[in-house]
């Protein structure tokens, strides 16, 4: 097992919910715990329903444990049934994400980068407040859950430029350029500025310092991709668009990571509180799976047959 320093953050988001985040990170996280240990966060503080996925009816314990009673994070660490593979749940109940403060979730993200595991695995919650984009750009790998639905697409390129504008303000304070962002994006319109790849170009141009801090900003920027529930090979090829898109407006190389076909048996297994992975191995979408997984851990994209 690796220590802290060693151990991996995933953090898989889609911009709104119904794109299938916790089916295909519950997924992943099945695939990871067959080389080493795995703990599933399940961060949707409002609406946590990652245990679902598991088998698991209710949680005995939940993040509202750490946040009111301060129980330490590896104490509520749930046993899955799955070999290496842990489960955090989220809050059942009222508190949202948007309720928690920022020093608590200082403190969470502290103890999160302590739990000992080889893969930690964030699922977001729904939606763009600063939480879920902090939670986000906390992780070594991004990874975007979409479907093949223009609605799914929109929200995950709002999604894409909060995340990108909260980083870019983020690190530009730090060089004590505080509102230089939020100034420029509100001028947008006078600047001429009509998209954040444009808004990253002027950015560049206002002093050699600016401009050196965004170029490292933007080539270290990865974000990857997951198409899920696909039903034909044009949806598949959804997938090589959205990267496109990235490029277009944000600047930024988006890596397709592989997709997953839909799958009526998904909802059986939930119905039935089994995990997929486990009550049908075989199936091509757990094929799919296994792939993108694979494709995750190597830094590949998927490799599309037209």
């Amino acid at each position: 097992m690796n220590g802290s320093n060693n151990c991996k953050i995933w953090a898989i988001g889609g911009g709104k919910g119904g794109v299938g985040k916790s089916f295909v990170l519950s997924s992943i996280g099945m695939n990871l715990a067959k080389e080493g240990r795995v703990v599933m966060i399940d961060a949707d503080l409002g609406g946590a329903n990652l245990h679902n996925f598991l088998g698991i009816h209710r949680p005995k314990a939940t993040l509202s444990d750490f946040f009111e009673n301060k129980t330490p994070l590896e104490e509520l660490i749930s046993e899955t049934g799955v070999e290496n593979l842990g489960l955090l749940s989220g809050v059942i109940g009222s508190l949202g994400a948007e309720g928690i403060k920022y020093a608590q979730k200082k403190k969470l993200f502290a103890h999160i980068k302590q739990i000992k595991a080889d893969h930690i695995l964030i699922d977001l919650g729904a939606g763009a407040h600063h939480n879920t984009i902090d939670t986000f750009l906390l992780a070594d790998k991004m990874v975007l859950v979409i479907v093949p639905e223009i609605i799914s697409i929109e929200n995950m390129y709002n999604f894409l430029r909060n995340v990108f504008f909260r980083r870019l303000g983020v690190v530009l304070s730090d060089y004590g350029y505080r509102d230089l962002v939020v100034t420029l994006w509100k001028d947008r319109k006078e600047l001429g500025i009509n998209n954040f790849r444009e808004l990253v170009d002027y950015l560049k141009s206002t002093s050699d310092e600016v401009r050196d801090v965004v170029t490292r900003e933007v080539a270290d920027f990865k974000v990857h991709l997951i198409l899920n529930k696909a039903r034909t090979n044009k949806d598949i090829m959804i997938g090589n668009s959205v990267k496109s898109i990235c490029r277009k407006f944000f600047g930024i190389n988006a890596l397709y990571s592989g997709y997953v076909e839909y799958d009526e048996l998904v909802s059986r297994s939930i119905n039935q509180r089994q995990t997929y992975m486990t009550a049908y191995p075989d199936s091509r979408c757990a094929r799919e799976l296994e792939r993108l997984t694979r494709n995750l851990l190597a830094g590949r994209q998927v490799k599309i047959i037209k």
